[in-house]
């Protein structure tokens, strides 16, 4: 590992002990900045209620740290919409944002246009299928951004079971992300959940960085972010205990062939290759080959939209 990134780990990675809640408050307060949470949603109706409900609770009820909860769903077929909005929510639905422009699927797209419906000066991103959900995933990396003027993003890091196997979850990250930012990226390689969805960053960061639209955009945010604004402006704090709905090998596959595409367009912008993956799956005898599109479209970065600088001036 490198000397820098030693220092880093020692320097810019805390526990969510390490800053408790009045301290983070006295800050809030003093700097007079504010705090976003988005949950990003696509029919996550099981859990979306209880997260919504915790962070309400806990973080503006209780405690005024945050300001606003978005869930913004991206086309959710079942009750993700009514359920968020019960728990007292804001629900924006993805396609209502900046309509001129069609929405493509997937995550990064979501976090992309929340840029547009959120007004926090910290604007911290959370997944909806998270289980057993605490409020101290938001307050542990909100608070860096609070006490620290010089962090610009900060990642949650946690243990990830599958199932009743500890540290076992987390496979794209083990044998895709991590791989490739040792080898491409050595300044990143202390982050310990890079692929994690609950980070929070400032919005003058955020509204600079382009966001690839799928699965690729946590690790282009963070590679985006360390060429920007450098390794000691990044952080990490330990959460505890990430429990979520698993994806099947399939679909880990697909999430492995779009982070591998966005690392390789930040590698060289080159020529497209072959943007597609194949996987197979059995039908009786035979096995059916089933061809897929990989994510490579990002958008820009917000602070050329627009309407995005229309809302500012306003």
């Amino acid at each position: 590992m490198l000397e820098e990134v030693e220092r880093w780990l020692i320097d810019r990675s805390w526990s969510v002990a390490d800053r408790p809640l009045h301290r983070i408050l006295a800050a809030k307060r003093a700097t007079g900045q504010t705090v976003s949470v988005v949950l990003p949603a696509l029919n996550e109706e099981a859990t979306v209620g209880d997260i919504v409900s915790v962070l309400r609770h806990d973080l503006v009820l209780q405690v005024p740290l945050v300001d606003e909860v978005v869930v913004v769903d991206s086309g959710s077929t079942d009750r993700t919409a009514e359920v968020a909005a019960a728990a007292g929510a804001t629900v924006v639905h993805r396609d209502a944002i900046l309509p001129r422009l069609a929405a493509v699927p997937g995550k990064g797209e979501v976090l992309w246009r929340s840029l547009l419906v959120t007004s926090g000066d910290i604007v911290c991103f959370v997944d909806a299928d998270l289980r057993e959900f605490s409020s101290d995933f938001v307050s542990g990396i909100v608070g860096p951004l609070l006490t620290e003027p010089d962090v610009q993003l900060v990642k949650a890091m946690y243990d990830r079971p599958l199932g009743s196997a500890a540290g076992q979850g987390g496979r794209v990250t083990e044998l895709m992300a991590r791989p490739l930012l040792n080898m491409h990226w050595p300044q990143l390689a202390g982050f310990v959940q890079p692929l994690g969805g609950e980070y929070a960053a400032r919005r003058t960061l955020l509204e600079q960085l382009p966001f690839p639209v799928g699965y690729g955009v946590e690790l282009g945010m963070l590679v985006d972010a360390l060429h920007l604004v450098g390794l000691d402006a990044l952080a990490q704090v330990d959460v505890g205990v990430r429990r979520h709905r698993h994806q099947d090998g399939q679909a880990l596959g697909r999430m492995a062939a779009a982070i591998y595409r966005t690392a390789q367009l930040r590698l060289a912008r080159g020529h497209l290759i072959r943007p597609s993956l194949t996987q197979f799956e059995r039908t009786g005898d035979n096995f059916e080959p089933r061809t897929y599109s990989v994510d490579t479209e990002e958008r820009p970065p917000m602070a050329e939209i627009a309407e995005y600088q229309a809302r500012r001036v306003a």
